[in-house]
């Protein structure tokens, strides 16, 4: 059989890494975890996380992970994007897995980016219902804390929680999709079937942080 190789595309929360789980049963060899970070805060673009904190992910997990800095722009950001897998796919390289679940805009984009640069995308989570995601994501030993929610919607207290199957049960009771899709909030993953040792969250403090929208956003200052 064709040994198989991919790039995970990685954010450091549950979808990204559930994929990547998923893709590595289907029998991908993943070289390599993609991760981009601002180049103004060297924080993870969407979940906000420390760079480094992202990279010891990659170290407990095994797999190299790659960062790149890029724009908030969104057309910046897309050539930027093209560059980095440019860079990394080589020619043994054929696929990318992504992490999305049902948002038509972000599959569409990504169809045409990878069609851009003839390389496959893998959705091992597109149109999974998101309770069957979580469901899957604890089933397979799995742990992940919330890191950020928007304020409009979510309290601070939801900081630092445990995704289980009670804080599905209610972000649903509250119209809130349980994994999160649409931003509502983002996760860490901190331990897993992938994982040599789990990460340790010794000091953290919540915080409000202004933008698009008012986000809680958890300050991770010390972990091991």
């Amino acid at each position: 059989m064709k040994n198989l190789t991919a790039i995970s595309s990685w954010s450091g929360g549950k979808d990204s890494c559930l994929a990547c789980y998923k893709a590595m049963k289907e029998g991908y060899q993943i070289k390599y975890l993609l991760n981009f970070i601002s180049r103004e805060s060297k924080r993870g673009c969407f979940h906000g996380l420390e760079g480094k904190l992202l990279k010891l992910q990659g170290e407990r997990i095994g797999i190299p992970l790659v960062q790149e800095e890029v724009s908030p722009d969104m057309k910046k950001y897309e050539e930027e994007f093209k560059e980095a897998v440019t860079k990394l796919r080589g020619k043994d390289i054929e696929a990318m897995v992504f992490g999305d679940i049902y948002l038509l805009e972000h599959e569409s984009w990504i169809e045409r980016v990878c069609g851009d640069l003839k390389i496959k995308p893998l959705e091992p989570l597109w149109e999974n219902s998101p309770e069957k995601i979580i469901d899957e994501f604890i089933q397979s030993g799995f742990k992940a804390i919330i890191v950020s929610c928007k304020a409009d919607i979510m309290g601070k207290e939801f900081l630092g929680r445990q995704i289980d199957k009670s804080l599905a049960k209610e972000l649903k009771q509250k119209n809130i999709c349980p994994c999160g899709e649409k931003g509502e909030f983002h996760t860490l993953v901190v331990d897993g079937p992938i994982f040599s040792k789990p990460i340790e969250i010794l000091e953290a403090e919540p915080i409000i942080k202004e933008g698009f929208w008012k986000h809680w956003f958890l300050d991770i200052r010390k972990y091991n």
